[in-house]
């Protein structure tokens, strides 16, 4: 069944990139989509994109330790996503860029555009990879371990499919390949969570237990140390989303497919109010199972990301295995394909661009066939990482790269001032690290940083910024110049 269910998929996947690159393969349509795209199909499509296979297991196991209190957090995002559509976007709009970090180029110079590309290809590269890594462990203990297939084979068959549906159309394959695997994320969690609500009992007492079960407190205003206090998780969704999606090439790159600025904020908008009800359902697929685990007198695994597939192996109908398999698939698949795509991209305009256009189609081919397979190697490679909190801890630096950007792009569009160009890869690596030392001392005297860690990290990289524009005598008529 699970071996039908991939080869169907795949299946359609290859007819819609046949149907969108069938007029060809040029630069404007991979890195672009030529600027056609329908703005409510990307923003159908950019869900899946961002509530990726990790979260479709992690968000239901939180109402074990936080319960709904990662609702403020995507409370914060909408308004985030505000901030993006009316401060961002517009100037990518008016600056006609198809990597974002251009503007960086334009404001400071060529090594801080390639700095902060930089830190994009890796932080994404990661993640990316340990999200998809998730998706390809459970089709190899449905499909592929039976047949005694190694995981680096069923990886490297994974990242082919995705290099072939996306080596002509690029973009424009991507927006429709993610619309359809929305539908199918968005569905596998509709029909689990009606599966969990039949298991916890159902009928009309079924919300008054989901609220009397210990596990749907939403706000925290109590202890201001807690990394869960409203204001910290509010405020960090914001910036989040500023970063991870506004300075996020992968991201913005789908955005700037749409025809015009004004579709391209109807569609941030958009994705952005359905995120809220997207992780809601989420979270009361967590307090369902944990209800229907109580009364079946089961004890939860103590892991939290192992809740819902252990509810789903043990207590679910059986058809909802082959539901969740579907639904992280589609999720981690979306996250891949234009994380492999967005990366080419942001090689080949920040530090490969140029030559005749005949050769520049050669090294675009080149360059995503070298991603994907760098991407295969790093997603073998975490299959050696078998204690799970050294993933977490990835995640976890990964996260410190997106501090440098912010701190950028905030110093690049709120002051008027030049940088030392030449100085940017430093304080790239200095500001994490400072965050990251600020952060163990402020545990030691009992502080625990959050999410809020972001807004430390960019503080200090805007800070550093400046004082290299004091020690660097960058006199205010050529920051004028450069100013956009």
């Amino acid at each position: 069944m699970y071996l039908t269910i991939l080869i169907a998929y795949f299946a359609v996947l290859m007819l819609i990139a046949h149907i969108t690159a069938k007029r060809g393969s040029a630069d404007s349509e991979f890195f672009s989509a030529s600027h056609s795209s329908r703005w409510y199909i990307v923003a159908f499509g950019m869900i899946s994109a961002s509530v990726s296979g990790v979260s479709l297991v992690s968000v239901p196991g939180m109402v074990t330790t936080s319960q709904w209190t990662y609702l403020q957090t995507c409370l914060g995002f909408f308004f985030g996503y505000i901030a993006v559509a009316y401060i961002l976007l517009p100037l990518y709009y008016r600056l006609g860029l198809t990597s974002i970090y251009e503007y960086l180029g334009t404001r400071f110079g060529a090594v801080s555009q390639k700095t902060a590309s930089v830190l994009f290809i890796v932080a994404k590269m990661v993640t990316s990879a340990t999200k998809l890594y998730i998706a390809i462990l459970l089709l190899q203990m449905f499909i592929f371990d039976g047949w005694g297939i190694p995981f680096w084979l069923t990886t490297m068959l994974c990242i082919t499919m995705i290099w072939l549906y996306t080596r002509h159309g690029g973009m424009k394959t991507i927006v429709w390949t993610d619309a359809l695997q929305t539908v199918l994320m968005v569905g596998a969690i509709v029909i689990l969570t009606i599966t969990a609500a039949g298991s916890a009992g159902g009928g009309e007492g079924l919300w008054h237990a989901v609220r009397s079960s210990g596990t749907a407190q939403i706000f925290e205003w109590d202890d201001w140390s807690s990394p869960r206090h409203f204001v910290k998780q509010f405020l960090s969704g914001i910036f989040i989303v500023i970063v991870m999606t506004g300075l996020d090439q992968d991201m913005m790159q789908k955005n700037l497919t749409c025809r015009t600025l004004k579709e391209s904020r109807k569609n941030m908008l958009s994705y952005g109010a359905a995120f809220v009800p997207v992780n809601l359902l989420l979270l009361l697929l967590g307090s369902l199972i944990t209800i229907s685990a109580a009364r079946q007198g089961a004890t939860p695994p103590a892991s939290p990301d192992s809740l819902l597939p252990w509810y789903t192996v043990n207590f679910a109908p059986q058809y909802a295995s082959a539901i969740l398999v579907v639904g992280i698939i589609s999720a981690s698949f979306s996250s891949a394909d234009s994380a492999l795509a967005s990366v080419t991209t942001s090689l080949f305009i920040d530090f490969f661009k140029g030559g005749e256009e005949g050769r520049q189609k050669v090294k675009r081919g080149t360059l995503h066939l070298a991603v994907c397979a760098v991407f295969a190697l790093l997603t073998v490679s975490l299959q050696y990482l078998s204690d799970k909190s050294i993933i977490d801890t990835i995640y976890t630096m990964v996260g410190y790269a997106y501090g440098p950007l912010l701190g950028l792009f905030a110093y690049g569009l709120l002051t008027r001032r030049g940088a030392a160009d030449r100085a940017v890869p430093f304080i790239a690596v200095l500001s994490p690290a400072a965050s990251f030392a600020i952060d163990r001392i402020c545990a030691a005297a009992g502080y625990t940083f959050g999410y809020e860690l972001l807004m430390l990290n960019g503080l200090i990289t805007f800070s550093a910024l400046y004082v290299s524009s004091l020690a660097g005598n960058t006199n205010r008529k050529q920051t004028k110049r450069r100013t956009i």
